[in-house]
């Protein structure tokens, strides 16, 4: 292998570029992980002392937690280089696009451009890893073909990233429903309090953010907005659009309409909770109840026929070595 990379130029060539690419690599994470640790430092050093110093600290960190804030990452700033150079990320679809990604969890302004990015290299680099494998291989592929599998290998590159993210919407959807009736609870606790929604909604995601992240920043995105003087109703509506849950649509619409007609906010949570936890309980039945189903698959396929063979192997030995030499 070695004498070939020698030899060959092109492979010489293919191994110093991914050689390069593999420590630029390294490099940036290296450089993000030391910017990280020196940006906890020197909010470390620069921290107050005493009671009243922590407990700003704290409710800080809290704040900071509900509103999902994190490091810049160096997607963002690889996107950022290249923009500046003159190459626009900007997807025509972005809105779509942009739904797509905040169902999914990523609700950075960047993001669309991100995975616009990412979804770039991978339909140019799945080819390319192809063609680096057969020139280094010494494979010989015939142009026709070598034409199909890189048209093929391009639109993997494509289709894989949006199913990732899709997959992971799907994901962050489902602990979204399962966490949903226990924060209705909680709700319906502080509702009955004395609590009023607001300060229910920012108290229930503070209390749910460890078990369920996704939820209470959600819940803190509402709080978020109603402090900054969005109406109940507006923000109640982009909390379930965000979501994108049937069963989180359906309760900002109730408490929309409660608001609208002056019930009481504590029996619809009541009645909207006890009806959540019928319907998760109905799911995990029907999970249950189709688990013989999916059983049956594996339990046909891989050992029916061991069973067949252990029984039925005896008998045509048996036949082979008695009645095939009387039948000759």
């Amino acid at each position: 292998m070695l004498d070939y990379l020698i030899e060959n130029d092109v492979a010489r060539i293919a191994a110093l570029v991914l050689l390069f690419a593999a420590v630029a690599i390294i490099v940036v994470i290296g450089a993000n992980v030391v910017s990280e640790r020196r940006g906890v430092r020197s909010r470390l050093a620069t921290g107050t002392t005493g009671s009243r110093g922590e407990a700003a600290a704290a409710a800080a960190t809290g704040a900071a937690r509900l509103r999902g804030e994190q490091a810049r990452g160096a997607w963002i700033d690889i996107v950022n280089q290249l923009e500046k150079r003159g190459v626009n990320l900007v997807s025509t679809k972005d809105q779509g696009l942009r739904r797509k990604l905040v169902a999914a969890g990523y609700e950075d302004p960047s993001a669309p451009r991100v995975f616009t990015l990412i979804r770039i290299i991978s339909t140019l680099g799945f080819p390319l890893l192809l063609v680096a494998y057969a020139v280094i291989s010494g494979a010989e592929i015939g142009l026709a073909t070598s034409y199909f599998i890189a048209v093929f290998t391009a639109g993997l590159g494509y289709v894989i990233p949006i199913l990732v993210i899709q997959a992971k919407a799907d994901r962050r959807q489902e602990d979204l429903l399962n966490g949903f009736p226990d924060a209705l609870d909680l709700m319906l606790v502080c509702v009955e309090a004395g609590l009023g929604l607001e300060t229910a909604f920012d108290r229930v995601g503070q209390e749910m953010y460890h078990s369920h992240p996704d939820l209470a920043r959600h819940f803190a995105g509402v709080v978020l907005e109603l402090r900054a003087g969005r109406s109940r109703e507006d923000a109640l509506r982009r909390f379930a659009d965000r979501a994108g849950v049937d069963e989180i649509r359906a309760f900002s619409t109730l408490l929309i309409q409660s608001q609208k007609l002056g019930s009481s906010v504590a029996a619809t949570l009541r009645v909207y909770a006890a009806e959540m936890r019928e319907k998760r309980r109905m799911r995990a039945e029907e999970r249950a109840h189709r688990l013989p189903v999916l059983l049956a698959v594996p339990l046909v396929g891989c050992m029916l026929p061991v069973m067949i063979g252990v029984l039925m192997v005896p008998a045509v030995i048996r036949a082979l070595r008695v009645v095939v030499p009387a039948l000759g």
